[in-house]
């Protein structure tokens, strides 16, 4: 293990489970102070007390990223806490919509995709980059899905469209502040091991057997390995890498 990020402070939406909790771990692991963000606080407690437990430092706080105030807030904390906000991880996200266009709830379910996966992501940017551009720079990795720009099942038009969103603004973003020396770009997991990732009433065994005909890789991705992708896009090993979107979907989308 390294230690490529220590003395740097690192900011995680939507770290409460699953690949956002592993991002935050992967992160501590390698030297970095991290605020573990999310709208409800038992799990991102649970992160951070995971983080400490290896001897880590850690601090969770709630926010709701589709809300300017609360995000304003959430960077203040930052700082105040670590000093500096180095690194942004704006992994929160929401598929809470399946199924075809014609039955999509357009106020409980798109309403809602939209003001989490697109507006948070949005919000989150303007207020890390307006931080960071003011001291010295700094890092945001997006997290967004291969299902923004490669649908292959019905069902999701909904996420996939508002995915698709994220990936169009980091690119934009990343080359309105790359001279401010904001660098941006994306990762876009395919299906990995965590619950949005099951089809509905699919098991766990039932997923591993689906992929393994329909992924070329023959299996599900691991938390891991996205947390390692994401930890490289903001790392000075990728400081050539403006507006990329990193898919890591095992070849489904080749």
């Amino acid at each position: 293990m390294t230690a490529r990020f220590t003395g740097t402070t690192v900011l995680v939406t939507g770290g409460g489970r699953g690949i956002g909790r592993g991002i935050a771990l992967a992160f501590a692991r390698e030297g970095a102070s991290v605020v573990v963000a999310g709208r409800t606080a038992a799990p991102i407690e649970e992160t951070a007390q995971l983080i400490e437990q290896e001897g880590g430092r850690a601090t969770a706080v709630t926010a709701n990223v589709a809300d300017s105030a609360s995000v304003t807030e959430l960077i203040a904390t930052t700082v105040a806490t670590y000093g500096s906000l180095d690194v942004a991880v704006n992994n929160a996200g929401v598929l809470n919509a399946r199924g075809p266009v014609a039955d999509v709830d357009e106020e409980e379910e798109w309403r809602s995709m939209l003001d989490i996966n697109v507006t948070g992501v949005l919000l989150a940017m303007k207020h890390e980059v307006a931080h960071m551009r003011a001291n010295g720079g700094g890092t945001i990795v997006n997290v967004s899905s291969t299902l923004g720009w490669y649908v292959r099942r019905p069902g999701v038009a909904g996420y996939a469209a508002t995915k698709a969103a994220v990936t169009a603004l980091t690119k934009a973003a990343a080359l309105d502040h790359i001279r401010d020396g904001v660098r941006i770009n994306t990762v876009s997991p395919g299906p990995v091991a965590t619950q949005m990732s099951l089809l509905p009433g699919e098991t766990e065994a039932g997923r591993a057997d689906r992929l393994k005909n329909d992924s070329p890789i023959g299996r599900v991705g691991a938390v891991e390995e996205v947390a390692a992708a994401v930890l490289h896009m903001a790392s000075p090993e990728a400081a050539y890498s403006v507006g990329v979107d990193l898919a890591l979907d095992g070849g489904i989308s080749a």
